[in-house]
């Protein structure tokens, strides 16, 4: 599903019950310097990211100040976070002008809170410009936070260079059949640079059968219920999507290529690394 960029006047995009990505949640909080903003979402774990701006967190008597730090956009400089446990309240203070992403994914446990700072983020860069697969993942919540966290993975993720592909080889995560693939919803916000590039996201129910396109522009989102789903950005622009993934049994996700591309797994440089990151 394709939900247009819209402004969304800090309410979820995702909510709690959405009938594609059950297991996921999504709100963009835009707040001018000094605004502050409340929230909870009962049975999900959340993380807090600041595209731009400087923003305080307070959660129970957890505290984060000066969380975010990335200017223009997405792509000046590494992103921090702060994890709220399922239910919890979350105050939010804007140092700048900010906007915020709230991920999101269905748990009932209640954990710890906790900051993820620019030297805790888990770096992985793959692919290559002959293989048109170059890119860069910023894990935010990733393997280094698994003991910490329940179902919740929430990741940056960047094409190198301009123009490419994205999430190929083709691969799909939407029914748990251990040791093969994991149920994991997965929603995705894009952005370009410059912004008013675009690109396209692929979705194939079926190995070997048609499937949908559509077309993404700066501040789409993308909701991944089942299929494959690669996506590519336009020659001469560079892409970035926020992405968030909940998983209905495990955290730890296991993807399931498809048949008739799996073969190009074996001629991206670096991409084993990848899939084991996502844990």
């Amino acid at each position: 599903m394709h939900i247009p960029p819209y402004d969304n006047l800090n309410k979820p995009i995702v909510d709690i019950g959405n009938s594609t990505v059950p297991l996921n949640y999504f709100n963009i909080v835009k707040l001018k310097a000094g605004e502050t903003f409340e929230y909870s979402v009962p049975g999900f774990e959340t993380c807090i990211v600041p595209a731009t701006g400087y923003i305080h967190v307070t959660v129970d008597g957890f505290t984060a100040n000066d969380l975010g730090g990335r200017g223009v956009d997405v792509w000046d400089g590494d992103p921090e976070g702060v994890y709220v446990p399922s239910g919890r309240l979350a105050n939010l203070r804007a140092v700048t002008d900010t906007e915020v992403f709230v991920a999101g994914a269905k748990y009932d446990e209640v954990l710890e809170p906790f900051a993820v700072r620019k030297d805790e983020l888990d770096l992985v860069q793959y692919g290559s410009d002959d293989t048109k697969t170059h890119r860069k993942i910023k894990h935010i919540l990733g393997q280094k936070q698994a003991d910490k966290v329940g179902r919740l993975l929430v990741s940056e993720l960047f094409t190198v260079g301009a123009g490419g592909w994205s999430g190929f080889p083709s691969h799909k995560h939407d029914t748990d059949r251990l040791p093969l693939e994991t149920r994991h919803d997965e929603t995705y916000n894009f952005r370009f640079k410059p912004n008013h590039g675009s690109g396209v996201q692929m979705l194939q129910r079926e190995d070997g059968k048609p499937g949908d396109a559509y077309h993404i522009v700066d501040g789409s989102t993308i909701c991944l219920d089942n299929g494959y789903h690669p996506c590519a950005v336009l020659p001469g622009y560079q892409m970035y999507y926020f992405t968030i993934l909940g998983g209905l049994s495990q955290r730890s996700l296991v993807q399931y290529f498809q048949p008739s591309h799996a073969d190009q797994v074996e001629t991206i440089p670096g991409i084993k690394d990848m899939i084991a990151k996502f844990k």
